[in-house]
């Protein structure tokens, strides 16, 4: 299977969008918010859209040079594309929106996905997994060699999503096409990629595994990114090896890592533990406070305690009596505390 392979630049209404990128037999996902780029990388790949500058190829065939003067039409690009709304035709039915794509395989991607039932309905008549699963067919009815998908999950309702997208991340390990997805979701990216670029203002910022990410956030955007909470502070050598950080309301806590001078302290819900009062265990750092907003996600809560933001189970909530105004400790390790360097 060949590479895709760009290096493009281009500018946009209200930023430049400058990316090199290879992605192999994988998904590789750009995550990012709103307006930093990414479906205009996506529309460049499709042909849809011309960067000032750079070239895009799938092993060796050239689909963009503009040194070169190439730049190959949309339909001579062997690309299946999966617009954010699904972009189906509402007039045609399930069956010939499938067929717009190739109609050599349609009877076989209306059984793979298990639409063959929805065949002569209109996309009106059908939900949003549905329409998902029309529009991925019909990407695939072009028998692309590259994969392009536009938030593929924004338009889905919460229950929907999960489902989907435990089917979509195993269609994309069985396909193992050159595949990169879109998305503002950083649980989205980390489910269905291999691998993830975080993208702000036209440029990317760090890439990786999702575990990557999260355990080594090079910058403060991606900290916040992957769920982490930034608390700001100042660095310095600490006792026992460990590095003291005093926060700017004065608080100290303590970490692993080396740093020195403004730093951000980085702190995932999942590494807090919450209690009355602190706890005779092997965390370092205890930070008193009172709970200001308790928000229920099936069978675990997430806790506001002042800047910290801890995950814990609904049974460990209901046992603590935890609601708004409950003072509490809010407790981590050494090492669940990340160090990013701030600008001073």
């Amino acid at each position: 299977m060949d590479r895709l392979a760009l290096d493009i630049s281009l500018a946009l209404r209200a930023l430049r969008v400058d990316l090199a990128l290879e992605v192999g037999r994988e998904t590789v996902a750009l995550v990012g918010p709103s307006g930093a780029g990414k479906t205009s990388v996506l529309r460049a790949i499709a042909g849809l859209v011309r960067p000032d500058r750079g070239w895009i190829a799938l092993g060796e065939e050239v689909w963009l040079d503009t040194e070169g003067k190439v730049d190959r039409p949309p339909e001579a690009r062997a690309v299946g594309y999966v617009f954010q709304d699904y972009a189906l035709f509402p007039h045609l039915s399930v069956r010939r929106n499938v067929a717009f794509g190739g109609v050599r395989r349609v009877d076989e991607l209306l059984e793979r996905f298990s639409i063959r039932d929805l065949a002569e309905a209109r996309p009106a008549e059908i939900s949003g997994g549905e329409r998902q699963r029309v529009a991925l067919a019909r990407a695939l009815a072009r028998e692309p060699q590259v994969l392009l998908l536009d938030e593929p999950l924004s338009a889905l309702d919460a229950h929907t999503r999960n489902a989907v997208r435990v089917e979509l991340h195993e269609l994309l390990r069985e396909l193992r096409l050159p595949t990169l997805v879109v998305t503002h979701d950083f649980e989205d990216a980390a489910a269905l990629a291999d691998r993830a670029g975080v993208m702000l203002g036209g440029r990317l910022l760090q890439s990786g595994t999702a575990t990557d990410l999260v355990l080594g956030p090079a910058d403060p955007f991606v900290a916040s990114l992957t769920g982490g909470v930034l608390l700001p502070g100042r660095a310095r050598r600490g006792p026992d090896g460990l590095t003291e950080v005093e926060l700017d309301d004065g608080t100290i806590v303590y970490s692993v890592e080396r740093g020195v001078g403004r730093v951000g302290v980085v702190v995932h819900p999942w590494e807090i533990t919450l209690a009355r009062t602190v706890s005779a265990d092997s965390a370092r750092n205890h930070l008193r406070g009172s709970v200001s907003a308790l928000v229920p996600d099936g069978d675990r809560v997430r806790v506001r305690v002042g800047l910290l933001t801890a995950e814990i189970t609904a049974a460990a909530a209901k046992e603590l009596e935890l609601a708004p105004g409950v003072p509490v400790v809010a407790s981590f390790k050494a090492t669940g505390a990340r160090l990013v360097p701030l600008a001073s």
